[in-house]
């Protein structure tokens, strides 16, 4: 992988770890030069989220647009067919600074399990710091544990606001008829952990002074408080093993499990809190905001209308 960088040395890890991540996952990752190319990636994004191939998440006119006009608009490639896409747009925070906002990426079933969503986030990274964009963002369902792994462990952001029906009911073939809540991601692409996980480092840890606040029994949400407590100490929210088979096969279930975590979660960021980390065992861990965060006039939180998968 070849970037051109206005930050020449400044950008030299993001160079080296993305590129790495590409040779592990036998990947060449590149812009989407071509309409044939765009056809291809929201035809692949069609797949992945089980939509009309005429009515794919993301139009092709919209995408030929943002990589026509040098947005973030890639294809991933494994022996020249192609196995991932992702695309995103621009965006600035309260303060003007520019972010780019990840609106859709997604990996074709076979060749998920490859660290292939890993080597797109990591050049994503570096795309974005070559155009000086320290800040990248996107929404995603909390309820799904590899979403969440990935997107709070792996990578090392943090869900920093949960917006309630953000989609407005789900439409796509895995989710239909579920409440569209998002949390949403930001990801600092210059913080020591981000670094460190972009190495192969991350910080995964349970705190020792965690208090869970919901559970899981049987497949359904056990509420073990009925009060969010008020105190600094870290939140363990519990999540389903697989809420996406629940859909299927429990859908009661699932649509309970959404209910709970927004029960948990609406007061929890209220109160200045927002989730740091995934646990190994499954829990979401939610932080009390640095107090340099709650001051007014904090960036703002761009939004989205379709999270990543």
């Amino acid at each position: 992988m070849t970037l051109t960088s206005p930050l020449s040395d400044a950008v030299s890890e993001p160079d080296t770890t993305a590129a790495s991540a590409c040779a592990e996952a036998d990947v060449r990752i590149q812009p989407l030069g071509t309409l044939e190319a765009v056809r291809d990636a929201t035809a692949l994004f069609s797949q992945v989220w089980g939509s009309d191939v005429n009515a794919p998440p993301l139009a092709v006119e919209v995408m030929r647009a943002i990589e026509h006009a040098g947005g973030y608009a890639i294809g991933a490639y494994s022996a020249d067919q192609l196995v991932a896409a992702s695309a995103g747009f621009l965006g600035c925070d309260a303060f003007h600074r520019p972010t780019l906002h990840s609106h859709i990426s997604g990996v074709l079933p076979r060749a998920q399990g490859r660290g292939i969503g890993r080597a797109i986030k990591l050049y994503q990274r570096a795309w974005a710091l070559a155009r000086g964009i320290e800040t990248v963002t996107w929404t995603f369902d909390p309820l799904v544990r590899r979403n969440a792994w990935f997107s709070l462990s792996t990578l090392g952001a943090q869900g920093v606001d949960y917006l309630v029906d953000f989609n407005g009911p789900m439409d796509d073939g895995r989710n239909a008829g579920q409440a569209g809540d998002q949390l949403f991601a930001r990801w600092n692409l210059r913080e020591s952990h981000v670094v460190a996980a972009a190495l192969g480092r991350p910080a995964i840890g349970r705190p020792e002074d965690g208090r869970l606040v919901l559970d899981d029994r049987d497949g359904f949400p056990w509420p073990v408080t009925a009060v969010i407590p008020d105190d600094e100490r870290p939140l363990l929210i519990r999540l389903p093993v697989d809420v996406e088979r629940l859909r299927v096969d429990r859908p009661e279930a699932a649509r309970r499990w959404r209910m709970a975590l927004r029960d948990v979660m609406v007061p929890a960021f209220a109160a200045d809190r927002r989730t740091t980390a995934m646990t190994r065992d499954g829990c979401l861990v939610l932080q009390a905001r640095p107090s340099a965060e709650r001051s007014p006039g904090a960036p703002g939180i761009p939004q989205s209308i379709r999270g990543e998968r």
